[in-house]
């Protein structure tokens, strides 16, 4: 008699203890009785009735999810290998226990097909370049989506994206081509501006009276302080000009 008593003393300690639960400060607990859904309890200490109430502990803190790598084919058909990690967490433990099974698996699998889906429709450089925009571009999709679960995308990160060694190559000979792109631009802008001075300075000496012979002269002292052998000796215009009006006077008078 005394064993049986002590059985049952047992047994009603273990149920006893059994309704008890203690939950953290970042846990919640999702309470169904008797199959329905009863209400969210805590963080600290909660009764279970044994038997006919069940709780499902919920996670609230910022879970990080690697998103593996996929293979997909930008707008300009390059084909790329890209993976990224997804931020999130739960801010409705009742939605995301009633309205999906599994909410990890779930955040997991759409993460994926909404990689796939943007990127795909951005060519190689504004996947290379503009990383950021594509990041906020996922978070809000995924975001948007997810709500009906109770989940809260905080944010997704692009970690590498994977070319081909051959598209590395070209990509390296487009840059180079880039370079002396502009190199020849840089070039082609000095010579138009040298010209253009060129110019003004043509039109300056033609402007004063006796420039042209101040520059004649400067450019017979600089010839003369040269070691050469030969030394070419431009006449000016203006002496061509007179020895033409000479020679024209002499035929008229002839």
């Amino acid at each position: 008699m005394e064993v049986f008593t002590i059985g049952i003393i047992g047994v009603v300690i273990a149920i006893l203890a059994s309704a008890f639960r203690i939950l953290r400060e970042y846990e919640r607990g999702v309470v169904f009785m008797l199959g329905r859904f009863y209400s969210v309890k805590g963080p600290g200490l909660i009764i279970i009735i044994p038997g006919i109430q069940q709780m499902v502990r919920v996670d609230l803190r910022t879970l990080v999810l690697d998103i593996p790598t996929q293979d997909l084919i930008t707008r300009d058909n390059v084909s790329v290998k890209v993976n990224a990690v997804l931020y999130f967490r739960v801010v409705d433990s009742e939605k995301a226990i009633i309205n999906v099974e599994n909410y990890m698996e779930a955040t997991g699998q759409l993460a994926q097909t909404t990689l796939r889906s943007v990127l795909g429709q951005h060519e190689l450089d504004e996947l290379l370049a503009e990383r950021e925009r594509l990041n906020h571009d996922i978070q809000a999709i995924l975001d948007q989506q997810t709500d009906q679960w109770g989940i809260k995308v905080s944010n997704v990160e692009i970690k590498h994206v994977d070319i081909d060694e051959s598209m590395i190559r070209a990509i390296a000979r487009q840059a180079e081509a880039e370079r002396e792109r502009r190199a020849k631009i840089i070039h082609a802008e000095g010579e138009q501006q040298a010209a253009q001075k060129l110019v003004e300075a043509a039109n300056e000496l033609a402007s004063q009276n006796g420039a042209m012979q101040l520059r004649y002269l400067q450019t017979l002292t600089e010839i003369a302080g040269e070691k050469s052998s030969t030394i070419v000796f431009p006449l000016p215009i203006s002496m061509l000009e007179g020895l033409e009006s000479m020679l024209g006077n002499k035929k008229d008078n002839a």
